[in-house]
């Protein structure tokens, strides 16, 4: 059906069924933008009828308000629709409708286009495709292999050759070092090694050691300034059994979290092939199970260092358990086509004063971590069909730590992803069968397939940041009295192209991802007014490129 509004034509959405099941049919009234005149023809400037079965689609009610035309939904009774001829019925809508005025529509709805998927980069579609459900398999498995990789076995002389976490880092080191020689020498491979105090979970001094690459921003086309801007991918490669101290005993950790360091060491693999502008870190850390020792010891040589980092994907337990249900009922529990996103709201190093002001302005739900975790699900729109991150508003799950935490601490943006439903049996226990029951987190009990798709969303978020112009900084409104429209103002990333533009996003404040957006030129100064009010609704700004790479989303 078109309409056609001060001479412009547009496509409205249309279901036409002369064949309900129902005698109950919606009609949804699509009032034109700039007129109150009635009419049935198709082309006429008056309202447009779109028909359904009862209940409406929600979905078509949107594409109405897409369109920006001010709508109204109605019932009738129609048994005899189906003998009934479009005149007749058009006939006594307009008995019905001659007293309804134009709903409202409310500004934010007037201005917007509906937030949309961005266009796939096919250099990063690439290299997501040769993520091998294989290759993370035989990590895993080498992984498994080490016995043990608990912690506290780096000070132990007993061990079997080849077992015990330190020669889990040489192999892991060693992987790296292959990856970086594939790619022509693109990975600086390094050792953060240090001597962890006595702690809780740790009886003596003890020697850490976490393995890390760093992929350098190369693209030929940006500003060398890009280049400081980094995004890190982890996992930790320690393990325990029930025991925490037990440095020698059985520890296969293959989904916590062998998994995880699958996803790193395979990320390297794909990712290390193409040019982007900012850097990417890929880390393997140690001494989680202790307390989160080897993440807080980088995240603390990050900050000391001065690194740019703006994104911490942490994965631990993505193995997607495969563990047979107890019982049919448990049968459809697991999910395969999600991973969660675990992301804090208030930063842990929000000082009083700001933490007065998320509250204040209904900002808790816009931390830098759950802009990173949004970030993730625009990245699965466009790249993993079929599979898509499940954002939580928490910084992670009951009673449980990770190393994203670490980070978190440090000022960073960090999120833990793990897999939708876990199985106690098969985390921190002994290996042993008891009452029938297999326990301890061995091979046979991670979905390789599953983790593939876990390391395509990192990869596909990690490239997209990595390629995209960098977040705009310094986001604030125009503060200048009381009025009902909204002006921001921002700059630029350093070293941002010329040749990008903004999208101005917002949503509502109780929806939990961008609905709306705006496109502003990269035109010099950086300001943008819009009539909307910044009471009703949350704004954002990110950045995008010609090639249609997003950056992270800033908030005023």
């Amino acid at each position: 059906m078109m309409t056609k509004t001060r001479g412009v034509t547009q496509q409205l959405p249309q279901i036409q069924n002369i064949g309900f099941r129902s005698p109950k049919v919606n009609v949804l009234i699509l009032f034109p933008k700039t007129t109150r005149t009635f009419g049935w023809k198709a082309n006429h400037p008056g309202f447009a009828l779109v028909l359904g079965e009862t209940p409406f689609p929600v979905k078509s009610r949107q594409q109405a308000a897409a369109f920006h035309h001010p709508f109204v939904e109605t019932t009738m009774h129609l048994p005899h629709l189906r003998r009934a001829a479009v005149g007749v019925l058009s006939a006594t809508l307009l008995l019905t409708l001659a007293s309804i005025p134009a709903p409202a529509q409310p500004d934010y709805q007037l201005h917007a286009a509906p937030v949309a998927a961005t266009p796939a980069d096919p250099a990063i579609a690439g290299a997501l495709t040769q993520i091998s459900a294989d290759h993370i398999h035989q990590t895993i498995q080498t992984l498994v292999g080490f016995g043990t990789r608990n912690t506290l076995s780096s000070m132990e002389t007993d061990l079997p050759p080849g077992q015990g976490i330190n020669a889990a880092a040489g192999w892991i080191f060693a992987q790296f070092e292959a990856i970086s020689k594939d790619c022509g020498g693109c990975l600086e491979v390094k050792r953060d090694t240090f001597t962890n105090p006595v702690a809780e979970r740790i009886p003596k001094p003890t020697t850490l050691t976490n393995v890390y690459a760093i992929l350098r921003g190369s693209s030929p086309d940006s500003d060398p300034a890009q280049a400081k801007r980094m995004y890190l991918v982890t996992g930790h490669y320690d393990s325990r059994n029930t025991d925490v101290l037990d440095a020698h005993g059985a520890a296969p950790g293959a989904n916590d979290d062998a998994s995880g360091v699958a996803v790193s060491l395979e990320c390297a693999r794909v990712l290390s092939k193409l040019k982007l502008s900012a850097t990417l870190v890929f880390v393997a850390v140690a001494g989680e199970e202790q307390g989160l020792n080897g993440s807080a010891h980088l995240a603390k040589l990050a900050k000391d260092e001065g690194w740019q980092l703006e994104g911490v994907l942490n994965n631990d337990i993505v193995g997607g358990n495969t563990t047979p249900p107890a019982s049919p009922n448990e049968e459809t529990l697991q999910r395969k086509d999600t991973v969660r996103v675990f992301s804090e709201g208030i930063p842990a190093t929000a000082t009083p004063e700001q933490e007065r002001r998320i509250r204040n302005l209904g900002l808790a739900d816009d931390a830098p971590s759950r802009q990173l975790a949004r970030a993730m699900a625009d990245a699965a729109r466009t790249y993993t069909t079929g599979f898509a991150p499940f954002l939580v508003a928490r910084p992670d799950r009951y009673l449980r730590g990770g190393d994203h935490t670490s980070f978190n601490r440090e000022g960073f943006a960090a999120v833990r992803l793990t897999e939708w439903r876990e199985d106690f049996n098969h985390q921190h226990q002994n290996v042993r069968v008891e009452n029938g029951v297999q326990y301890g987190d061995l091979l046979p009990f991670v979905d390789f397939a599953y983790v593939a798709s876990v390391a395509r969303l990192n990869a596909a978020t990690l490239a997209t940041l990595a390629a995209s112009p960098g977040t705009p900084q310094e986001v604030k409104f125009d503060m200048h009295g009381l009025n009902n429209g909204s002006t921001l103002t921002w700059k630029a990333a350093d070293g941002a192209p010329k040749d990008i533009h903004y999208e101005i996003l917002w949503r509502e404040t109780t929806a939990p991802d961008w609905q709306y957006s705006f496109i502003v030129s990269s035109a010099s100064p950086a300001t943008a007014t819009l009539p909307i009010s910044k009471d009703n609704v949350i704004f954002g700004i990110r950045a995008v490129d010609s090639k249609g790479h997003r950056s992270l989303v800033a908030t005023p």
